[in-house]
């Protein structure tokens, strides 16, 4: 027998006297591999929980360690910064950064996107210090994503706006200067002050020479107090909000079709055979959507994704399409035809539910697969192969975002999305998902031009009456302006005062056009929590509070009615939006707005419009045509490009987070190696892309994952929207924000 050397055995057992650097690459927490003893549960949690496997064992025997791939600095490889991994580390090699222990915890909701994760605010000397997830909020079971975990620091961001402002000009009190930097051109007043300008101004501007528009980030009881402000203090039904940019093709087209709005858990994901994905980023935009759709494919649901660029769900599916930019209509009622061709159609659901199910059929003939091949780019083998997957699959879930809705097609293409949804007898499994988290709730309690609360038409005498004798009022009978027309009429000087509330109209829409309106306005009110772009051509500025510090309701994209509650104080002398405007109100002499809590006005909403309405019982099938894009290329501008939503950005808020800011892609340009070599450009390289609108610059990223032909870069609006075609969706009045033809050369 040999020798056993113990001296030996007990040197290799122990742990390494070489110190290993901390990973201290993630600005939300740091890695000590020194402290870890390899137990994997961050390396199962990663794969198994989070479906993200950023981390793995890497190394043999002493050397073993947690790494990421080619062992990067864990901020430069494909975590998702979620903090699962962290939470479940039972030694302290993964801790959060700056950790403190609260002395309570407030059950609220995620105020970035429209998914509405349950959270609980950890709260000490009256701060937020730290968030957890909510293990009993039904929609998110407890996970939070990156922004919902970490980037609530903009609560008690110091450029929190504090005291109202009004502009002081020596020439005229009340011109902007229109001249970019801090609080230049402002002096703090008392809210008496403030209210008492605002009001004696206002009451020159009522009827059609006014506009507000409200905020999709507010909650259901300040965008009720103030659509009902704007109809009944200053007679205009000319009220919208930002999400006009992006899905109100949506609404638009499940009003039309009848499938509606009412609510459609996010439970039923796990249930679906098949999940059809068109125009929507889902791990980047709504990230619990994205790893519930995760575990569904884990569990046997069949996935199906359309998009003309590689993105990180394409890993999970069973077939990609990649269709030209804006042929997304083509493709789906493609799809519809192969299923209708060949008999795969549920004949009972549209029998029993769908009418103009006779025109839908003749419209189809138009879609014949090699038609769309030659428009798409897709093979007609794989249309035929996604469509029969779709109609045999069933139950069969469709998600899409504003990949679809923000062309001036986009109502279009919705309605082929719900016509492929009804024509497989899955109405009820429709998902918009909708881009801001009160979206769904600022529509449904009436900041619409042409819907009262509950989506009640204003053209109608009818409930115009309902609503008269509700607020004790005459009402303005014909339907006010959208977004995009309010900012048309201000350049034609119709309008005259606008009101804005938590939106950034110069960072949201075209550049060009905003700026224009903008600087016709004789009157603008700005009320937000910090500065923003827009903040440049206002007049006064009224501080608003934040979600932390107030209570009210949120509505998720399922319709679900969510609760937020007060954690901390407001800062310095801010208000809730709701108080502002009844204060306002009050001064103006308009009575029905003495509130004394955001519960008065869930009450007064209650006892006016209905819930969230059930489903109809019969549907409307469309006939489509296609129609090519707005944006087209050409020997000029032979390159098209498309944007995603960057993981890390979630409008001003997330900038007001250092560590998103950190994490956040910055101005890259994403080329397909081929197309680089045309144009002479390397990775690396600072470039322009120019548009027929106007010109940006960035820094050029070589990349097999675009396709040729295409450029994509991540949504930086207040780059993007300088290069935009303002053309808009005749109906929906929905802009073309999503993709422009360009041309991109080195910067000299």
């Amino acid at each position: 027998y040999m020798k056993i050397d113990k001296k030996h055995i007990q040197q290799r057992l122990r742990l390494s006297e070489v110190e290993v650097a901390k990973d201290e690459s993630n600005p939300f927490f740091e890695r000590d591999h020194n402290k870890c003893v390899l137990c994997g549960i961050c390396v199962r949690t990663c794969q198994e929980i989070a479906k993200v496997s950023a981390i793995d064992f890497a190394g043999r025997g002493g050397n073993t360690k947690i790494a990421t791939f080619g062992d990067k600095p864990i901020a430069d490889s494909r975590c998702v910064s979620c903090g699962e991994c962290v939470i479940r580390c039972p030694v302290g090699a993964l801790t959060f950064r700056n950790l403190r222990r609260p002395a309570k915890e407030v059950k609220t909701i995620c105020p970035y996107c429209s998914v509405g994760c349950g959270i609980l605010l950890g709260v000490r000397d009256d701060t937020v210090i730290n968030v957890r997830g909510d293990i009993e909020n039904p929609v998110s079971r407890g996970y939070v994503c990156v922004k919902g975990r970490f980037g609530l620091g903009f609560v008690h961001s110091p450029e929190r706006l504090t005291s109202p402002l009004i502009r002081k000009n020596k020439s005229n009190p009340l011109t902007p200067p229109f001249t970019k930097g801090g609080l230049g051109g402002f002096a703090e007043v008392s809210w008496e002050e403030a209210l008492d300008l605002v009001a004696s101004r206002l009451n020159k501007y009522k009827g059609e020479e006014f506009a507000l528009i409200a905020s999709t980030k507010c909650t259901n009881e300040d965008n009720y107090i103030a659509q009902k402000f704007a109809r009944v203090v200053m007679s205009s039904n000319n009220i919208d909000t930002s999400a006009r940019l992006c899905h109100t093709s949506s609404i638009s087209a499940l009003l039309e079709t009848e499938v509606g709005t009412a609510f459609k858990s996010l439970d039923e994901i796990g249930r679906s055979a098949c999940i059809l994905i068109v125009g929507a980023n889902v791990t980047s935009s709504h990230p619990i959507v994205g790893l519930k759709i995760k575990k569904a494919v884990e569990n046997g649901a069949k996935l199906i994704v359309i998009s003309p660029k590689e993105i990180d769900i394409c890993r999970f599916a069973l077939v990609w399409l990649k269709p030209y930019p804006g042929t997304d209509l083509a493709l789906i009622m493609g799809m519809g035809k192969v299923i209708f061709d060949e008999g795969l159609y549920d004949n009972a659901s549209i029998e029993k539910q769908c009418d103009n199910f006779e025109d839908f059929k003749d419209s189809l003939d138009g879609f014949p697969s090699g038609r769309v091949e030659r428009i798409t780019g897709v093979s007609r083998n794989k249309v035929e192969e996604a469509a029969r997957i779709f109609a045999t699959s069933k139950p069969a879930a469709i998600f899409w975002s504003t990949g679809v809705t923000q062309f001036s097609q986009g109502r279009s293409n919705v309605l082929a999305i719900l016509n492929l949804s009804l024509l497989t007898g899955n109405a009820e499994r429709s998902y918009p998902l909708w881009g801001q988290n009160n979206a769904l709730g600022a529509w449904y309690v009436g900041c619409m031009p042409d819907f009262y609360p509950g989506f009640q038409p204003v053209k109608e005498s009818g409930i115009r009456k309902k609503f008269e004798a509700a607020w004790g009022v005459d009402l303005n009978p014909e339907p006010g302006l959208t977004f995009t027309e309010i900012l048309s009429a201000l350049i034609e000087e119709k309008i005259k005062a606008l009101y804005i509330i938590g939106s950034d109209p110069v960072l949201n829409a075209p550049a060009q056009l905003v700026r224009e309106a903008l600087k016709k306005a004789e009157f603008i009110v700005l009320q937000d929590i910090f500065l923003n772009k827009t903040a440049e051509f206002a007049h006064v500025i009224l501080p608003a509070v934040s979600f932390a510090e107030k209570d009210g309701t949120f509505t998720n994209t399922e319709g679900r009615i969510q609760k937020i509650r007060k954690a901390v104080e407001p800062v310095g002398n801010s208000r809730p939006d709701w108080q502002i405007i009844c204060d306002l109100a009050k001064r103006l002499g308009s009575g029905g707005f003495d509130f004394a809590s955001p519960e008065d006005i869930a009450f007064e909403i209650s006892s006016i419009i209905p819930e969230l309405p059930d489903r109809k019982d019969s549907f409307r099938l469309t006939p489509l045509q296609y129609k090519p894009p707005a944006e087209v290329s050409d020997i000029d501008y032979p390159l098209i490009l498309i944007t995603e939503r960057d993981l890390y950005s979630g409008g001003l808020l997330s900038k007001k987070v250092e560590g998103l800011n950190i994490l956040r892609t910055k101005d890259f340009v994403y080329i397909n190696p081929k197309d680089a070599a045309d144009f002479e450009i390397k990775d690396g390289e600072a470039v322009k892309v120019i548009s027929r609108w106007g010109e940006i610059s960035g820094v050029a990223r070589l990349t097999s994952s675009t396709p040729s032909g295409l450029v994509m870069m991540n949504l930086l609006e207040e780059k993007i929207n300088q290069l935009v075609n303002p053309s808009i969706d005749p109906t929906a009045k929905t802009p073309e924000l999503k993709i422009c033809a360009v041309r991109v050369t080195a910067q000299i």
